[in-house]
């Protein structure tokens, strides 16, 4: 029983500590009148390959996590991305060079996890893409539905991650960004690093940059 205690104490601490250095970062409100018509943002819309590792500015972080699953109904607090059911199972974690964040839509901020640079992690076999500004990791909370089965959740996790990271890639052709669409990553590692539950399954990952 002590030793569980102290298991417990040491991950809070030691988590509290890995984000020590980093400061909540609020957001500027998202800007509603930037990028392309639709149209148009459909017809340039590629998955890109080469990243550089220019970091994005307050207002471009804003507009790009609000585009991917910020709130855009405040009387509802219903998203710019379905759900299943409404469940807002997708959270997104942010990787920068800085350190990890999680982004909080209801406060539009960023919310320290871990410090330091993961980027390598997220990118997996496909180094390259560790040079991306960020990298934004989609990761379903099973937790949030309210009712199905493991395999059904699996299924809806994918659906509404999909639908998160094709925002982020509609958001990205419409104002000039690099990004595309990947599964590869190192699961286990993430999980560790940013201390996610067993409810929480990494689903996909979007790197971006200028």
């Amino acid at each position: 029983m002590k030793k569980t205690i102290f298991y417990i104490c040491f991950t809070i601490l030691s988590g509290s500590l890995f984000a020590q250095g980093l400061k909540t970062i609020v957001l500027n409100p998202p800007d509603l009148k930037r990028g392309l018509p639709v149209i148009e943002a459909l017809s340039l819309r590629a998955s890109a390959s080469g990243y550089t590792g220019m970091k994005l500015s307050q207002q471009d972080l804003s507009d790009l996590l609000w585009a991917a699953n910020g709130i855009n109904r405040k009387e509802t607090g219903k998203r710019t991305a379905p759900s299943a059911m409404n469940s807002q199972d997708i959270d997104v974690y942010l990787i920068a060079e800085d350190g990890a964040y999680l982004y909080d839509a209801v406060s539009h901020v960023l919310n320290p996890v871990v410090s330091g640079d993961h980027r390598s992690l997220a990118a997996g076999r496909q180094s390259d893409v560790a040079k991306a500004s960020v990298i934004l990791l989609l990761v379903s909370d099973f937790s949030k539905f309210k009712s199905g089965e493991d395999a059904q959740k699996s299924v809806w996790a994918a659906f509404d991650a999909g639908i998160v990271s094709q925002n982020i890639c509609i958001f990205c052709s419409g104002v000039g960004f690099k990004t595309r669409t990947r599964g590869t990553m190192e699961v286990e590692k993430l999980k560790s690093v940013l201390h996610l539950k067993d409810s929480q399954h990494l689903m996909l990952n979007n790197p971006v940059s200028y």
